[in-house]
């Protein structure tokens, strides 16, 4: 039992660690040495299992949670901090990205290129990201995101001959 409560404990399943935990208090009180192992390991599990995690608080920490909860599939949450992202900077071109991503996904097409826009008017070379992405498969179809992620011309400036070398 008590094998089993590390082996949970390891898999960070703390609420069956405490369980086993739990049994063996209960199943072996006169075992000394063993009680008070397990109360440490008790004690280790109903803390974490109580323990909230922390929410995200400066921009950089929203924006990895918004990027991590996006890249797990959880939209709703990536596009809940992206925006809290803009309430403080409405003009971060990466809270933008992941927003026109998000409407992508969802097939919100009109809505993923006004943002997608909004990007680019900021940060042009985010066009190539965005051709690449896979999050924007679903306006390939579309000219006007060809149009709109073409990438940004080069100045040309005049050309100057060359001087031969002798």
């Amino acid at each position: 039992m008590f094998q089993r409560g590390m082996e949970a404990m390891q898999r960070h399943a703390y609420a069956d660690a405490a369980r086993a935990f739990q049994g063996i208090l209960m199943g072996f009180p006169g075992e000394r040495t063993l009680v008070e192992r397990t109360r440490v390991y008790l004690c280790l599990c109903e803390r974490e299992v109580n323990r909230r995690p922390v929410a995200p608080k400066t921009i950089e920490e929203r924006l990895t949670a918004a990027t991590a909860a996006l890249n797990n599939g959880n939209d709703a949450d990536a596009a809940e901090l992206a925006r809290s992202v803009l309430g403080d900077d409405p003009k971060h071109d990466l809270a933008l990205y992941l927003l026109a991503a998000i409407h992508a996904r969802k097939g919100d097409l009109d809505e993923a290129l006004s943002l997608l826009a909004k990007v680019l008017a900021i940060t042009p070379e985010a066009s190539a990201q965005a051709r690449a992405d896979a999050d924007f498969a679903g306006l390939h179809e579309l000219e006007a995101f060809w149009t709109l992620t073409e990438p940004p011309a080069t100045p040309a400036g005049p050309r100057r001959a060359r001087r031969a070398r002798g």
